[in-house]
């Protein structure tokens, strides 16, 4: 997928680009390629993107650890600010106060937009944050040796020890 210059939007009927997505995207392992529409409106000074897409991704189960299938599907947009100066990062002091209209992205104006670095980002916010194959899900098998009371060879030298405190002691 390649980055959109964002001078070239302003060129685009409604400063408006659609693009129909059926691609995977580095670095996103999935079964499916990305299926949607993406967006991505010049509205002079931010730039406006949306996008509806979705794919299925194989996930591992946080209590039996077994893999299973999940679809992600995300409907979401998000406005990006263009400011010409970008602050320098190395100038900065260690701490400071940030104040909420801090807090927003911004792009240089004559700068490129990476959609697929941007959908990368929205589809690892959308995957779950706790992983379970399914309501039922028992966890993991718990399995019981015959030798289960058998104590570890590398506890012998102290199990020893504790026979010979409790000796004296009688």
């Amino acid at each position: 997928m390649e980055a959109l210059y964002i001078p070239q939007l302003l060129k685009a009927p409604r400063s408006t680009r659609e693009i129909t997505l059926d691609d995977p995207i580095s670095g996103l392992e999935t079964l499916t390629p990305i299926r949607g529409i993406l967006v991505v409106r010049h509205g002079g000074n931010f730039l406006e993107i949306s996008v509806k897409a979705e794919t299925i991704v194989t996930l591992i189960c946080d209590r039996c650890l077994q893999n299973y299938n999940y679809r992600i599907a995300i409907d979401t947009s998000e406005l990006i600010w263009l400011e010409a100066v970008a602050p320098d990062l190395d100038r900065l002091p260690l701490e400071r106060e940030v104040s909420l209209e801090d807090l927003s992205e911004t792009l240089p104006p004559n700068g490129h937009f990476e959609s697929e670095q941007w959908l990368y980002e929205q589809f690892s916010l959308a995957m779950p944050l706790r992983r379970l194959c399914g309501e039922n899900c028992q966890g993991a098998a718990k399995t019981t040796s015959e030798n289960e009371h058998q104590i570890d060879s590398r506890w012998a030298s102290l199990a020893s020890l504790k026979e010979q405190l409790s000796q004296n002691q009688d």
